[in-house]
């Protein structure tokens, strides 16, 4: 009871008292409708099998304590003998037990819960209190099972899990094990709005109003007939309410759908610039007895792909400038991390991504959620693979007898992101040749439809010719091209009154910070020559790849290549390039001792690489200038300077004060170059508009590495134990320039209120653990990850390394 005088009984007063018993009715609420908890905490792990039925049984005193997510492989060793192989990141599988205690209180008897995966790699097979809940081999669908049956109230339950990534190869790129997404234990009344049981459209939108459609499907575990009301409200992003619209469901056995329409009067619409979400709060009674409140955040958008212009969203013809990337989180593996997944969007932003491919899967739900609220448009991918494999021990042994439930599964998971704005059935098929693919494409097709009418559907193929079955069998709605950019301008005499995405493109090569000389601009380079992933003769024997744009795959193009038709075309949509980031797994062009690829736009730790200041000029509105190589060269070589800019005629490039000359993009050029000899000191660049200065670019010669530069992306996390600083470290001389070459091993230790998660360079080739309190600098930059440990305070970074100055950065955990 909160007791207060006359004389203290202020307006405060007042209101604080008003918050407190909207907080306790809130929390009354919650406790007699539905409750999601946290069930990532307390976990204990083994690593290696026990046998099945003594999951119960068997003691756990000795396993590892941790919270989930978890990914094992990432704490192994890399080799190339792992069966994972050098394409699945070298890193080990095998098999995990994960097993849980926790008490379900007696007040929750009589009520429905259940736990939510959000994704397991794979095979995962969970029981508890020794009951056998099911089994998913899918590693990266969300599933949930049902408890309550199994249950013992006020007294401790064991849940336990068996995950089985132990036949290997199954991947062709880096899987990770473990629980790896995020777990969730949901209790509810015996009458309740189902599992992902909304389902919101707007088939009608103008600048004047919209329609908004809502199916609310009821799940009545009561045993009996029962009539619920049903009342949605809409409100807007400042939490106005907006629309109230209230029905009457009578639920005969056990399950019925409410259908209810509101209108939106002047809408705000969601898009890539201005991602405004408006929330729909459904509630559900029996009587006068609220038994459910559900949460659905949604977007108010039209969107249309034209045969003759293209991508639009809301009437906007719009190009999407998109990536591929696979779900591992570099360092830090597949275990799920929301800040990680934020900072890589981040990223992708500032150089003026719009669009993701979730190649090649469905996604972590975290990134729709960021999706949403960014302004990225998504293409929501279901498999690599059908019926044939790419993989001995791949998704293609459990397609036929899972593909339903699990396309099911992802579809009622994801239809209701503003982000998703097309499904990808499938990846690179093997069967896309062969009629079946055609009746193969039809039935997911109609999966779909069965769920989801609004979006259109596609498949993204190697082999986009006519002799494609799925582009001819009428199941899809857009012609997915990965690669054969030669092909796009003629894509209209192929496919007259078809649509085309780019579904994958470029597959450009490069290590960051590295430069060949002389970089043979004029000529393109194919690699591996010949499909050798082990020819160090034509390619270069230390597995670098130059940083100029002037290397891609043998089935691809470089980046200027794949943007120029895109570009150039309205009828072309837009492109998904292969890839955003670097990822583990896949190092093209080479194999062993490189574990990761060389694809990425942004290396494994997130440092952008020269190419990504192209997109920037061509992407955004951002000023761009921006010079390559470094300036650290042999007195008298002839070093290929290129130069990225936009928002100018012409950039004037001097060394050591005397100008160079002056030059300009022509046709559609997408960067200058001039041949200069090497001289140390300063080289420097000057873009102009109309004779005017617009910016200024300058390259330094390094000296020898002196000290070390900290830089966090932020000095304030929450004190949660999930939230993280990514710090990047610097070797720099004694004038504060980045030595381009620096490879110095720094040593860190940190204190206080948080640990090192990880540490990364970005190099490809690196066997050093990802779990460390060390690493060598790479090109002269190097990668520490700090994660909170659920304890607010201070954090003291520290950084050493043999003859530099040492460095001390402060941070606070809230």
């Amino acid at each position: 009871m909160i007791m207060l005088s006359t004389k203290t009984f202020t307006l405060k007063s007042r209101l604080l008292l008003l918050a407190l018993v909207l907080l306790s009715a809130i929390k009354g609420y919650s406790q007699q409708t539905r409750s999601v908890a946290d069930f990532d905490r307390d976990w204990r792990f083994h690593l290696g099998d026990v046998s099945d039925g003594q999951e119960v049984s068997t003691t756990d005193n000795n396993w590892r304590k941790l919270n989930l997510p978890h990914d094992w492989s990432i704490e192994g060793e890399f080799s190339k003998d792992n069966p994972a192989t050098p394409e699945g990141g070298a890193l080990p599988g095998g098999i995990g037990w994960y097993r849980k205690t926790f008490t379900i209180p007696a007040a929750s008897k009589g009520k429905e819960v259940y736990i939510d995966f959000d994704g397991v790699y794979q095979k995962s097979d969970v029981w508890v209190n020794g009951h056998h809940l099911g089994f998913r081999p899918n590693g990266y669908i969300s599933f949930r099972y049902e408890l309550t049956p199994y249950l013992k109230y006020g007294q401790p339950n064991v849940i336990a899990v068996k995950v089985d990534n132990s036949s290997q190869p199954n991947s062709r790129w880096y899987s990770g094990s473990g629980i790896y997404r995020n777990v969730w234990l949901v209790t509810t009344n015996k009458v309740a709005i189902d599992h992902w049981g909304t389902f919101i459209s707007t088939p009608k939108v103008s600048k004047n109003e919209a329609t908004v459609n809502m199916q609310v499907k009821l799940h009545n575990a009561s045993g009996k007939p029962q009539q619920a009301t049903v009342t949605t409200a809409i409100y807007d992003a400042a939490g106005k309410l907006l629309k109230t619209v209230t029905n009457n469901v009578n639920i005969v056995d056990s399950s019925a759908t409410a259908t209810q329409q509101a209108k939106v009067l002047a809408p705000m619409l969601w898009s890539d610039v201005h991602p405004y979400l408006y929330k729909a709060i459904t509630k559900v009674s029996l009587g006068k007895t609220l038994t459910d409140i559900y949460t659905t955040n949604f977007g108010i958008r039209y969107f249309d792909f034209d045969v003759d212009k293209g991508f639009s969203i809301n009437g906007v013809s719009v190009k999407l400038r998109g990536v591929c990337d696979h779900h591992d989180l570099g360092s830090l593996g597949a275990a799920i991390n929301y800040r990680a997944l934020q900072r890589q969007l981040e990223i992708l932003k500032d150089m003026g991504c719009n669009a993701i491919r979730t190649s090649h899967n469905p996604p972590a739900p975290e990134l729709l959620d960021l999706c949403d609220k960014m302004g990225f448009f998504v293409m929501d991918e279901a498999f690599d693979v059908w019926e044939r494999a790419k993989k001995k021990y791949d998704y293609s042994l459990f397609f036929k007898e899972w593909h339903k439930r699990d396309l099911e599964d992802q579809i009622l998971r994801d239809r209701n992101h503003p982000s998703v704005i097309v499904w990808s059935i499938g990846n690179e098929i093997p069967e896309q040749r062969r009629p079946i693919a055609a009746d193969i494409a039809k039935e997911l097709a109609g999966i779909i439809h069965n769920l989801d009418r609004t979006r259109p559907i596609t498949t993204a193929n190697n082999n986009p010719d006519t002799s494609n079955k799925i582009i001819s069998s009428g199941a899809i709605d857009l012609a997915g091209y990965n690669y054969h950019y030669k092909d796009y301008p003629t894509f209209q005499q192929r496919y007259p009154g078809k649509k085309f995405i780019g579904t994958e493109t470029t597959s450009a090569l490069e290590t960051r910070g590295y430069y060949d000389m002389p970089p043979n601009i004029d000529s393109i380079r194919r690699w591996p020559v010949k499909n050798n992933y082990n020819d160090h003769v034509n390619m270069n024997p230390d597995n670098t790849v130059s940083a100029y744009d002037n290397v891609s795959a043998p089935w691809a193009s470089t980046h200027e290549e794949s943007w120029k038709p895109i570009k150039k075309y309205p009828f072309l949509s837009g492109m998904f390039i292969w890839t955003g980031f670097d990822y583990l797994g896949e190092p093209t062009p080479y194999t062993w001792p490189s574990r990761s690829s060389y694809f990425g736009i942004i290396d494994l730790a997130g440092f952008p690489k020269d190419v990504y200041y192209m997109y920037q000029s061509e992407w955004t509105d951002k000023t761009v200038l921006h010079l390559l190589p470094h300036w650290n060269w042999q007195t008298g070589k002839t070093i290929q300077v290129w130069a990225y800019y936009n928002h100018a005629d012409e950039v004037e490039l001097f060394l050591n004060g005397k100008s160079l000359g002056k030059k300009a993009k022509k046709g559609d050029d997408l960067h200058i170059s001039w041949a200069v000899p090497f001289q140390p000191g300063t080289l420097k660049a000057i873009s102009y508009k109309d004779g005017k200065t617009v910016k200024v670019a300058e390259i330094h010669t390094a000296g020898k590495p002196a000290k070390i530069e900290l830089v966090a992306d932020r000095k304030t996390i929450n004190a949660d134990g999930k939230d993280l600083s990514f710090i990047t470290v610097k070797i720099l001389d004694k004038d504060g320039n980045l030595v381009p070459n620096a490879d110095n091993k720094v040593d860190f230790k940190v204190n206080g209120s948080a640990f090192i998660a990880s540490v990364d360079n970005g190099d490809p080739v690196s066997h050093d653990p990802f779990k460390a309190n060390y690493r060598k600098a790479f090109h002269g930059l190097a990668l520490a990850i700090l994660q909170s440990n659920e304890k607010a305070g201070n954090i003291t970074f520290t950084a050493t390394a043999d003859g530099l100055a040492p460095a001390v950065l402060t941070l606070q955990a809230k």
